[in-house]
């Protein structure tokens, strides 16, 4: 007895002391969160440290000039970008390493170079010269040359200039005295028949009014900085103001543009130069060298009037969901319980078809690969845009985000095998190995057709987003070695859990179902489920759009994390309000149903896309409007996909907990 005692105060002393520990644990994981979002909080850019500069270099400082970097050119009137070097400027710096792209930079088309542009830290530069380029009409790779730079000339293309990991800014003064900056400026400015020239370029100068080519072949840099009091400072902005200048002008910013026409003895020489001027600003930290380039978008209050459209059609929505929850359904549960089992006649609304409700679909095997899909493309976007509004992608560069996405969509291959695997177990499926093969390959092998022939049309036009071979094969290295090995992991595990116990029995023969009316028929039903889900979100749509074929910055990830919140309330709220009024009338299939109402959504979002394509931007070429649609069906898919998980799901614990609260024989 005493020996029992001892060993039992002993185990009290070991439980007390693991609670403890535990304790301490869970006090700690507040400060541990805490901390994490100081860290969060602290760099404005991640893995992008500031950087000092100084006259002259010593043990504390070594840089003491800038570089530009330059990137692609691309346009709003075509779909095509193109690499910098493709074009006859001045050569860059071969000797020089450019910064790596990464996977997202490279989907996207962007192609670094370093130039020749070189700027000592607080030197002034007044009209250097950078080179010059010289064409004769008799050469006819002179005159292709001109030929390509007066194509993209007439088409607006623009150009992306870095410096100091900060993109080179073009600012215009507006009224108020504010200014309005752009991340790219035109390579030349295009004036028409009608005397028009595109938006914003300045043909100032010019000697011809009609179908004439400039080429913007002087820059003036204004660099701000910020002076840290020991002889170093850091870039604070970027910015830039392009001109056109004749080879025989006396100045860079006066006398005649620079027209891309031979002259009488049949020769054309182009003079690049550039002027530089350093401006202090101490007002400004480094950590917020971004703003002014934020502060000159007017997108956000479109952006509130977007949350509170949002919001209305949720309160809506919710209004309607819980009007149904709270009052209807809870007298039809306390009815249909009140009720004598053995009377079947009396039973009426959707009791009536409970041993039918949970009668597998057809086709269950599509249908449990395409829930899987849709679960890993609904995690891998929560996980991308939690990252991005903790702050770790950086604004600057688009390419962080779409790598991001990739990364995620690869690593959570398993949920997608884990929730196909159990949803077509529940159907009484045998032939898990077609499940897991499908599961693991059909969304992604379709996606993956479409882009490589979106890419072979890249390639045949010479565009700087074609994706190289070498990066082909990563990727597929990435599906076949990544995704597909944790799809198999997850169907492993979800194919070992018992089959789902629905609430109630299956009847053995189907019940006929009545004639519906036409808005509870299939098509009409579907349609309309989609119609709330894009409503509620078409504003940000716009954005999104616009960043991806207007090629502006989008930085606002939490107004995204709550439209994203909202889109999945919208979808979970209609699917279940048209599940309930299906089974009201005595139809019970509601499993592709629910499914196809909220997935129905990216209809309307192609649809939108098409109305985008035609009222935003002016795009031309077949090439284009292929490049164009191509890639928004790509994300219909994945929009489809999203959207009918989240409704699927919703409507499947609807119906499975109704169904566990009535009575039945």
């Amino acid at each position: 007895s005493s020996g029992i005692n001892a060993e039992y105060g002993e185990y009290q002393t070991i439980q007390h002391y693991f609670i403890q520990i535990n304790l301490r644990m869970v006090l700690r994981i507040p400060l541990l969160l805490a901390a994490l979002a100081s860290i969060a909080l602290t760099f404005y850019l991640p893995a992008i440290a500031p950087v000092n500069y100084c006259k002259t270099a010593t043990k504390t400082c070594k840089n003491t000039e800038l570089s530009v970097l330059v990137n692609r050119l691309d346009s709003t009137e075509s779909a095509i970008p193109y690499d910098y070097a493709k074009f006859d400027f001045c050569p860059v710096d071969e000797t020089k390493k450019p910064p790596s792209e990464n996977l997202g930079q490279v989907l996207f088309g962007d192609r670094y170079h370093t130039t020749n542009y070189k700027f000592d830290w607080m030197q002034d530069v007044t009209c250097a010269k950078l080179c010059d380029k010289s064409y004769t009409k008799d050469n006819t790779e002179n005159q292709n040359a001109l030929d390509d730079l007066k194509k993209i000339i007439e088409q607006d293309y623009q150009q992306h200039w870095v410096v100091d990991n900060m993109p080179v800014a073009w600012c215009t003064d507006v009224t108020d005295g504010k200014e309005l900056c752009t991340t790219s400026f035109p390579v030349g400015c295009y004036i028409d028949a009608k005397g028009q020239t595109q938006s914003r370029c300045d043909a100032s100068g010019a000697t011809s009014n009609h179908e004439t080519y400039y080429l913007l072949n002087h820059v003036d840099f204004i660099i701000e900085y910020k002076d840290n009091g020991d002889g170093t400072g850091r870039v604070v902005a970027v910015k830039i103001r392009p001109f056109s200048h004749s080879a025989s002008t006396e100045g860079c910013q006066t006398g005649a543009a620079l027209a891309l026409q031979f002259g009488p003895d049949g020769t054309l020489t182009v003079p690049y130069t550039y002027s530089v001027r350093w401006v202090a600003n101490n007002n400004v930290e480094w950590a917020s060298r971004w703003d002014y380039l934020l502060d000159s978008n007017t997108q956000v209050n479109v952006q509130w009037y977007s949350i509170l459209n949002s919001i209305v059609i949720v309160l809506f929505l919710s209004g309607m969901v819980a009007m149904i929850m709270l009052r209807t359904l809870h007298r039809d549960i306390a009815r249909y319980n009140q009720l004598d089992p053995e009377d079947p006649q009396e039973e009426f609304g959707w009791k009536l078809v409970h041993g039918d409700v949970f009668r597998p679909p057809r086709k269950g095997m599509m249908l449990s690969v395409l829930i899987g899909s849709g679960a890993q493309v609904f995690f891998m976007i929560s996980v991308t845009i939690a990252i991005a509004c903790l702050g770790f992608l950086y604004p600057g560069n688009r390419g962080f985000l779409l790598s991001a996405g990739v990364v995620m969509y690869v690593c959570l291959g398993s949920p997608a095998g884990y929730t196909a695997a159990r949803i077509y177990k529940s159907f009484g499926g045998e032939r898990w190995k077609t499940n897991v093969l499908l599961t693991a390959h059909f969304v992604p092998a379709i996606v993956f057709s479409i882009f490589f022939v979106l890419n072979l049309v890249l390639w045949g036009e010479g565009s700087s987003s074609a994706v190289p071979f070498g990066t082909l094969v990563g990727v597929l290295a990435l599906w076949i070695g990544i995704s597909v090995p944790l799809t198999f992991v997850g169907a492993f595990f979800g194919f070992r859990q018992p089959a789902i116990q629905y609430p109630t029995r299956t009847n053995q023969i189907p019940r006929h179902i009545p004639p519906q009316s036409f808005y509870s028929k299939e098509i009409p039903g579907i349609l309309m489920g989609g119609v709330l889900p894009v409503g509620s979100v078409f504003i940000q749509l716009y954005f999104i759009f616009n960043s991806i074929w207007a090629h502006q910055i989008y930085y606002m990830f939490w107004f995204l994390f709550v439209v994203f919140i909202i889109l999945v309330i919208t979808c979970a709220e209609t699917t279940i309000l048209l599940c309930y009024f299906h089974l009201c009338s005595e139809d019970y299939h509601w499993w592709w149903r629910s499914f196809l109402s909220s997935g129905s959504s990216a209809l309307y979002f192609f649809l939108y896309a098409v109305y985008f394509y035609a009222e935003r931007l002016q795009m031309e070429g077949a090439a284009s409007l292929f490049i164009f649609f191509g890639y928004t069906l790509i994300m219909a898919i994945y929009f489809f996909l999203l959207t009918g998980f989240v409704g699927f799901i919703s409507c499947y614990f609807f119906v499975n907990k109704i169904y566990s609260v009535v009575k039945t024989d």
